[in-house]
């Protein structure tokens, strides 16, 4: 595909479906009554969240070449498919892209969408060297799609978003810190001052594990409190026990083969706790 596929891989899609689907399952838990939905509202909280993803995976890939050029020569910037000036221009273009389908649905959502990218340049201009602070800013975004399709949906936030919204970015903070285990070597090169970096392997392992364990033990009180019906059960056992299962794989191995593994299967992960949420609000 030449560099119409590194436009592509710079975008990451996975994610960035993901993150558009996040704001879905937020209007859902918010509003679980579909027929009264207005789904091309919907659709533009939808591509709003695709959009930024993307502009977020462009820049970070930009910011990131030097490192990547150590720990990951095969992506489009460092490999020298996609050149710095065009991976800017395209950042911009899907930022403008975003904010139009923002102010589509509401200014309210146009601030959120603000905000969200605020964050997401704190954490590439400040926070990104920082460690564990820089892993917050990005469960931040993680966690902010949800809330902006409650709003999308509601124009407020429910405690069942807030809580889904908390157990991603519990889980996304353990998904970072392995991800610092994967590139420790560029990391340390570049002076970024992750867990792995600082402490060591075990260390950031350890504290992995406990934001994973953190996530899981929120979902009882999601059930307890009746906010969600029979069938969020079996999905959300599926990553409950996903993530048990990793953490304790990472505490057994926490070398940077077994880090990578897990951190791409916590991903897979998410997408079962979106769908026990999704099927959850409709019983």
């Amino acid at each position: 595909m030449g560099k119409l596929g590194g436009f592509v891989r710079l975008m990451r899609p996975v994610n960035c479906v993901m993150m558009g689907f996040a704001v879905l399952v937020g209007a859902v838990l918010a509003r679980p009554d579909l027929s009264s939905f207005n789904w091309l509202g919907i659709l533009a909280g939808f591509l709003t969240g695709f959009m930024f993803c993307a502009a977020a995976m462009v820049i970070n890939d930009y910011y990131d070449r030097s490192i990547d050029a150590i720990n990951e020569p095969q992506r489009p910037i460092p490999s020298g498919l996609i050149k710095t000036n065009e991976a800017l221009a395209f950042m911009g273009i899907l930022i403008v892209v975003g904010f139009g389908f923002a102010l589509f649905v509401s200014v309210w959502c146009f601030a959120v969408a603000a905000i969200s990218l605020v964050i997401t340049g704190s954490y590439l201009t400040v926070g990104k060297r920082s460690g564990l602070p820089g892993n917050f800013l990005v469960s931040a975004c993680v966690a902010i799609p949800f809330i902006y399709g409650s709003i999308v949906a509601t124009d407020t936030v429910g405690l069942n978003v807030v809580l889904f919204a908390s157990m991603a970015f519990l889980s996304n903070t353990g998904r970072e810190i392995t991800k610092g285990i994967v590139d420790t070597k560029g990391d340390s090169a570049e002076g970024v001052k992750t867990l792995a970096v600082r402490f060591g392997e075990k260390t950031a392992a350890i504290s992995a594990v406990g934001f994973f364990v953190s996530a899981v033990a929120l979902t009882p009180l999601t059930w307890f409190l009746g906010l969600v019906g029979v069938w969020f059960v079996p999905f959300v056992l599926v990553t409950d026990l996903g993530l048990i299962v990793c953490s304790a794989l990472l505490l057994m191995d926490y070398s940077r083969g077994r880090a990578r593994k897990i951190k791409n299967v916590v991903l897979l992960l998410f997408i079962f706790g979106l769908l026990a949420y999704i099927f959850g609000s409709f019983t």
